[in-house]
Order: C-alpha cells, then sequence, then structure tokens
C-alpha cells in the first residue's frame, strides 16, 4: 500500500466508525469521565513529545498500545473494576520541507469492566475505529522557502481538518473539532482565528440530553503578544452555538445552551526557575433550566486560574507548585451544576460556568469545575538520575482541597447531597517510568476524603496501573 493510500484508509475506516457513540462515557457519572480524559490528556502529551522527533521525514506512520488498569470507588459502588484497551495507528505525509502535510491518527479500545461494574449494563464494550486526528496543514513561511528562496519575518498556518482545539489555558475551550484554522505570526504577535463544529461521538456539555450525537459549532480567536522575553499575555473570545437536535419537548424541558467567553491571561517566569500561569474568563449567554421550555435563563458567569511552578536545579530535576481554581455557580441549580434537567429553577438568572475546557481536578474525586473553589499544591522529582535504569523514574504527588461557591447549589458528583460548602480533600501518588525508548509504566493512587458535603463519608480510592508500547 502506498504512503497516501494508507492515509486514506485510516482517514475513511475511521469517520464510517463516528457513527457510533460511546455508549459507556455517555451513561457514565462525570467523575469517570473526566478520569479517562486525564488519562487521555497525558498520552496526547506524551506522544506529541515523541512525534516532534520525526517531523523532517517525508513519510512516518506508527502506534501505541495501551494497557490500563482501573480499581476504584465512585461513591456509589465501593469497587469498580476495568481493564481498558487501546490501540492508536497514525501516518503522517508531508512534502517541500513540510510546507504541506496531512496528518491522521484512529483509535480502537475495549473495555472489559468485571461482571456488574460497567455503567451501562455492557461490560465489555468496544469503541471504534475512531479517527481522532486528521487534517491537512499548510505553512506559508515553508513554501516560500522551497518555491521562492525567501525568508520571511512572519508567517500563516492554515490547518484544516480535526484536530485539538485550544484557547488560552483550556478553560473555556479545549477539545478536538472538525474546523478551520488559521494563525498569523509576525515577530510581536500571534493571531489564530478559528471556525468549526465539535465531534459527534464525544460527550455533550449536557450529559442528561436525549441526543445520540453532539452538534455544537465553535467560532472565535486568540491575540498573544510575543514582544516580551519572559511574559506572553493574551485575549481570546469564542462562541458557541448549540446546534443539537432534540425531541419536541421532552418532559416539558429545552435543553439549548449558547454561550459566548471573553478570556484575558498571561504566562512566562517571574524570576529565573519561578513559572507563572494566570486567567480570567467572562461568560454569557442563554439555556434552560429544569422543567423550563419557553422562557431561557440568562447566563453571566466566571472562571479564573493562578498557578506558580518553581523548578530546581539540579540533576533530579525537582518541581514545586500551587495552583487555584475557580469556577462560577448558582445556587438554584440543586442537582446538576451543568445540565439542563435538574439545572437552574428560582429565577432566570444562571451563574453557573459550563464550558468545553479541561483542567485537571484530580484522580478520584475528579469534578468538573462549576460552584468550585479548588487549591492544589504538588511536587515531583528523579530520584535516581544516575542509574542507568532508573534514571528516567519520576515519582510525585498532587494534593488537593474543594470548596463549593454556592453552599446551596450542585457539584457534578450527585453524592455530594448535603447543603454545606466543604466538599473535601485529596491527596494523589503518581509514578512515571519510561522504561525503554518504546516502552513506559505508570501507577497512580488518589484517596478522596469527603467533607460535610456528602452523606456519606466513606473514603474512596482510585488506583491505576498503565503499560505503553510505541511502535
Amino acid at each position: 500500500m502506498t504512503a497516501l493510500g494508507l492515509v486514506s484508509f485510516v482517514f475513511s475506516s475511521a469517520v464510517a466508525a463516528q457513527t457510533r457513540p460511546s455508549l459507556s462515557l455517555r451513561d457514565a457519572p462525570e467523575s469517570f469521565i473526566n478520569q479517562q480524559r486525564s488519562i487521555e490528556v497525558r498520552m496526547r502529551e506524551q506522544f506529541d513529545r515523541e512525534r516532534g522527533a520525526a517531523q523532517r521525514a517525508l513519510f512516518d506512520w506508527g502506534g501505541w498500545y495501551n494497557l490500563h488498569f482501573f480499581l476504584f470507588d465512585d461513591g456509589v459502588e465501593s469497587s469498580r473494576t476495568l481493564r481498558r484497551h487501546d490501540l492508536r495507528l497514525w501516518g503522517r505525509l508531508s512534502w517541500d520541507e513540510s510546507a504541506h502535510e496531512f496528518y491522521a491518527r484512529s483509535r480502537l479500545s475495549l473495555l472489559d469492566f468485571n461482571s456488574g461494574d460497567s455503567y451501562d449494563g455492557n461490560d465489555d464494550d468496544v469503541e471504534g475505529p475512531n479517527l481522532e486526528r486528521g487534517y491537512y496543514r499548510f505553512d506559508l513561511a515553508r513554501a516560500l522557502h522551497t518555491y521562492n528562496d525567501r525568508v520571511i519575518d512572519y508567517n500563516v498556518v492554515v490547518t484544516v481538518g480535526r484536530d485539538l482545539v485550544q484557547v488560552g489555558s483550556g478553560l473555556a475551550l479545549a477539545a478536538p473539532l472538525d474546523h478551520v484554522k488559521l494563525t498569523a505570526t509576525s515577530r510581536a504577535w500571534e493571531l489564530s482565528l478559528f471556525g468549526g463544529r465539535t465531534v459527534g461521538s464525544l460527550e455533550d456539555l449536557d450529559l442528561t440530553r436525549p441526543t445520540d450525537r453532539t452538534r455544537r459549532n465553535l467560532y472565535g480567536g486568540q491575540l498573544s503578544y510575543l514582544g516580551m522575553d519572559r511574559h506572553q499575555p493574551y485575549f481570546f473570545a469564542v462562541q458557541q452555538e448549540d446546534r443539537n437536535r432534540d425531541p419536541l419537548f421532552p418532559l416539558f424541558q429545552r435543553f439549548e445552551y449558547d454561550s459566548r467567553y471573553l478570556g484575558i491571561g498571561s504566562s512566562g517566569e517571574l524570576i529565573e526557575r519561578l513559572r507563572y500561569s494566570t486567567e480570567w474568563v467572562y461568560e454569557t449567554g442563554d439555556g434552560f433550566g429544569h422543567q423550563q421550555f419557553i422562557h431561557q435563563n440568562d447566563v453571566e458567569a466566571w472562571a479564573a486560574l493562578a498557578e506558580l511552578e518553581y523548578l530546581f536545579r539540579g540533576p533530579h530535576k525537582a518541581r514545586g507548585s500551587v495552583e487555584y481554581l475557580f469556577a462560577s455557580g448558582d445556587g438554584g441549580r440543586f442537582a446538576s451544576p451543568t445540565d439542563a434537567f435538574g439545572g437552574n429553577t428560582g429565577d432566570y438568572e444562571d451563574t453557573g460556568f459550563v464550558a468545553l475546557g479541561y483542567h485537571d481536578t484530580g484522580l478520584s474525586f475528579a469534578p468538573r469545575y462549576s460552584n468550585l473553589h479548588l487549591w492544589r499544591t504538588g511536587a515531583s522529582f528523579y530520584p535516581w538520575p544516575q542509574r542507568q535504569r532508573l534514571q528516567r523514574l519520576e515519582v510525585g504527588t498532587d494534593w488537593y482541597l474543594f470548596w463549593k461557591h454556592h453552599r446551596d447549589g450542585a457539584v457534578s458528583d450527585p453524592t455530594a447531597n448535603v447543603r454545606s460548602g466543604y466538599l473535601g480533600w485529596e491527596m494523589d501518588y503518581y509514578l512515571n517510568w519510561r522504561v525503554a525508548a518504546d516502552l513506559s509504566w505508570t501507577a497512580r493512587l488518589g484517596v478522596f476524603f469527603p467533607g460535610q458535603s456528602f452523606s456519606d463519608t466513606s473514603v474512596r480510592t482510585f488506583f491505576l496501573i498503565g503499560l505503553t508500547y510505541s511502535f
């Protein structure tokens, strides 16, 4: 099979499989969805680092296989066991010094629960093959250098297809979209503009919605200033339009939710080895609350993030960090901080922050960031940098404190059924070991101690062991 034929095959087979939504994730609680997405984000970051070394090739292909073993308590069942197998295959074709690039990546997954532990009654569920990424990218600076031997001090990059789209730190938007994106860069400025639609098989903003596919259009852009050595401030705007198709007034409930986000932030280095990141997001829009189908709510919400990280000197590559995350809630949302069904009641003002972004909120509790204060402190290091077999073994920990914004409002965990602001605290530990160039291993333990917002204050644990083989 030719290189172009292989890429086309990956595209066609994966796109055809997108008509089958992921039943397991649609029926699962939000903590499980966030836990699975956390693993996906870590795998994506690892893959992106590895892919960068091979980008000079005209054609390259590869893949990786993940096996993850989960043992966890979700507050409903004291013990659930899951084995997740993921196989990813990717191909990349480029020419003219990478002025043109085609890239595709597919995923095939098997979710293997112990008998009776699944959320939808299907203990063995196959997902895919799905198209995770698939795009064409054009680089103007590379093209001019190749065709006209010109070197320019600006650039324009155009991407068309399915890829991750993120603005700022990811609070407002961090999701794969079928989209068109234009990024223009000069010496001091970078402007990115995009327009696209959500991937249909992914979970929706509203998990109670009676629809089989997610249809939301997103448009926006980000302007970043690159003229300072140690700081990179930015501003972004995103508009989200609900295009889902629902049955007519199910239970006298409508689900439309349209939103707009304005954000400002900055990242960089305050002093040598002390990094920072901060962001503020304001949300407006309109949507329906619980048992509402005629009059919409006016949305006015916000979120904020601040993080400091210090990188210590020495071969152990030690680092320590502190972080604060806030996302506003609404005291009238009695059963859900994000959904229409069980959502806002009593008035037509909705102050709950709802977005298509992502941020790590721990392993065990793993709430969505809405009606939430989160404080985190963490540290990691490499204990044995001089030993050949163990020099790439990383040990780390993160500690979290959770509190509600509105004590009467809901959070994403329905077992937080007591009117109290204190949600609890959590300690997480992890080991990451790059055993060989093509083999890595990870272990993670999260222990959540529920606070006064829970009638059941039993300790919840989350344990994960994972193995990744790259080829």
